[in-house]
């Protein structure tokens, strides 16, 4: 009996254990396990590097949705960004997306700036006013090459 009891308890303490685990591993990686009711919206940028599926969208600092999908629009040589936004969050037609980064890591993440406009966006409509990631490695490799540039000509 007393050996009955104590594989009973154990085997409790394994089962809330793995019940830990498995809470840890979806909050610790992001993964929706409910599959909340977002609307869908596009936006277009020239460069949206080190952006992630999954990264977030935020508007005054509060998340508001995620980014579904990244791809290349070959017509128009921009990248085509996915917004899943939540149902209960309206945003103006002229509402304004930007790539920003975040912490000291650089995690980059899509930054909403509310518009003015009376029209809300529905879903599939696009955001056309967008603002690309700045390219940091770009604008140290210009100061540097533009320096060295002024000085030889000296």
């Amino acid at each position: 009996m007393k050996k009955g009891m104590i594989e009973f308890y154990v085997g409790i303490f394994m089962v809330i254990g793995i019940a830990c685990v498995a809470y840890l591993i979806i909050e610790l990686g992001g993964v929706k396990v409910i599959n909340k009711d977002d609307y869908r919206l596009y936006a277009y940028f020239s460069s949206v590097s080190g952006l992630k599926k999954g990264a977030g969208v935020e508007m005054a600092g509060v998340e508001i949705g995620n980014v579904i999908s990244i791809s290349l629009d070959t017509e128009r040589l921009l990248a085509k960004i996915e917004l899943g936004i939540h149902e209960n969050i309206k945003l103006a037609e002229d509402v304004m997306a930007s790539v920003k980064t975040s912490g000291v890591i650089g995690d980059r993440y899509i930054n909403l700036s509310p518009g003015g406009s009376d029209t809300m966006l529905e879903s599939g409509d696009t955001i056309f006013n967008t603002e690309s990631a700045i390219d940091i490695e770009a604008l140290v490799s210009k100061y540097i090459f533009n320096k060295d540039e002024k000085i030889s000509n000296k």
